[in-house]
């Protein structure tokens, strides 16, 4: 359904049919397997804003409202980990205005998230911020280290937010960290000659998060885009790419993409939906 139905869904009896329908939807999907870790490429904020005759800022913050909605939604179906693709270092090429805005929105987000009664506390949501933070302004650093220090206590869920990412700027820093120990004789050649998959894993960034289950990217474009590259090389993630633009990514978008990777996680055990739900 999206944002473009909001002005629809206002309306009170619809608005309470709406969430009662979409909570027994997400109760149904807790009776068979829940993917551990859901990835998001959230592409389309712009084309989504010039699709519907809007500023760029207003198509960001519908985009915003549309992620709130879906952390609700995986978190409430007992995802426990999401990983937001939320801006690319190649995103540092947009014009000086627009990256300006990014990060002022960015800021504002991060808060927000934060508020008592929002989704970091009501779902016991642990933020970190991954990326390059040498490249954020201050002003923008104090708020990421303020958001990772009022959730650090939370333990149910958590929500990596890549910003300012690549993935290939993630495994070339872990390559350059084992580089660096082996130079400072901090890694023996017996070690050097054992390092294995595990250990290069231990130095990205991600390092305490299963691969994805599910890879999700909005808005039709087929490509990667530099979003998880190792992690989603794992036999057990599902890429999946969607027509909708990102503002229009609801809970309606994800159940049939959920539901089937529930199908194939069953198919993968020889087992049928109720047998599941009952281990």
């Amino acid at each position: 359904m999206g944002n473009s139905w909001n002005w629809l869904l206002s309306f009170p009896p619809l608005q309470w049919a709406k969430t009662h329908i979409e909570g027994r939807l997400i109760d149904a999907l807790r009776c068979g397997p829940i993917p551990a870790h859901v990835a998001l490429v959230m592409d389309g904020n712009r084309r989504y804003a010039r699709k519907m005759r809007l500023e760029t800022v207003e198509g960001h913050a519908l985009g915003f409202e549309s992620l709130k909605g879906i952390l609700e939604v995986c978190y409430k179906a007992g995802v426990r980990y999401v990983t937001i693709y939320a801006f690319s270092i190649e995103n540092f090429k947009r014009s000086k205005h627009e990256v300006e805005v990014l990060m002022d929105m960015a800021k504002n987000n991060l808060l927000e998230l934060c508020q008592h009664g929002d989704v970091a506390e009501q779902y016991g949501v642990r933020i970190s911020v991954l990326g390059r933070r040498d490249l954020l302004g201050d002003d923008v650093r104090k708020v990421v280290e303020q958001a990772e220090d009022i959730t650090r206590g939370n333990k149910r869920a958590m929500l990596n937010i890549c910003f300012p990412y690549t993935s290939r700027d993630e495994i070339t820093t872990a390559v350059a960290s084992l580089v660096e120990d082996s130079e400072r004789g901090q890694l023996s050649t017996e070690q050097i000659e054992r390092l294995g998959v595990q250990d290069f894993e231990a130095r990205l960034m991600t390092a305490g998060t299963p691969p994805p289950d599910i890879w999700i990217r909005t808005s039709g474009v087929e490509r990667l885009s530099d979003f998880l590259l190792w992690q989603s090389c794992s036999p057990t993630t599902t890429i999946k790419f969607v027509e909708a633009f990102w503002p229009d990514f609801d809970l309606w978008t994800l159940l049939p993409i959920v539901v089937e990777w529930q199908i194939g996680q069953l198919h993968r055990h020889h087992s049928g939906i109720f047998s599941w739900y009952k281990s």
